[in-house]
């Protein structure tokens, strides 16, 4: 699985051509910052701070997600999805979620918990270390027609549909 992840990223790095994602907060493991509030977790479920550069030319928005794959539901986890964040924009600072403090504009939508808003993260006690995929989509297009109740496989389709270029961060968290 780890070595799936890794080309994953790899991939990413390869496609991105100077588009990449990076984050002050981020590291290789999330920390109880990052841990969900709830579903057994006591963490503080703050989204991380985000930066990215070198966004591709024909960028009108982006949108970024976060994912884990190894949530053991047969179909991974959606943990994060925003979108609309106007093109001049190339930060989200630390707990921008929990603190309304995202670009105007931006929409978060539904993620797997069944609200729209960050959702830490929170694997099962005993299944091991999980990877959580931060990704900041470059689109070619200003607005995606969706809003806060809008489901993942939704949101996912149409950030899809409109990527031009993509980066991704990976960490992994496991409970103790």
């Amino acid at each position: 699985m780890k070595l799936f992840i890794a080309l994953i990223a790899l991939g990413s790095l390869l496609f991105a051509g100077g588009f990449t994602l990076e984050s002050n907060t981020l590291e290789g493991q999330l920390t109880k910052a990052e841990e969900f509030d709830g579903f057994g977790c006591k963490g503080k479920n703050m989204s991380p701070e985000l930066h990215w550069k070198n966004p591709p030319k024909g960028t009108k928005s982006f949108a970024i997600t976060v994912y884990d794959p190894d949530a053991p539901t047969g179909s991974g986890w959606w943990h994060w999805l925003v979108v609309n964040i106007p093109a001049d924009v190339t930060k989200i600072a630390s707990n921008a979620s929990s603190t309304h403090t995202l670009p105007k504009g931006a929409v978060e939508t539904m993620t797997d918990y069944s609200f729209s808003g960050f959702g830490g993260a929170c694997p099962p006690n005993g299944d091991g270390a999980h990877a959580y995929i931060f990704t900041v989509y470059a689109l070619n297009t200003e607005k995606l027609d969706v809003n806060a109740q809008s489901n993942s496989a939704l949101v996912g389709y149409q950030i899809n549909a409109h990527t031009i270029q993509k980066a991704t961060i990976v960490s992994y968290y496991q409970r103790d």
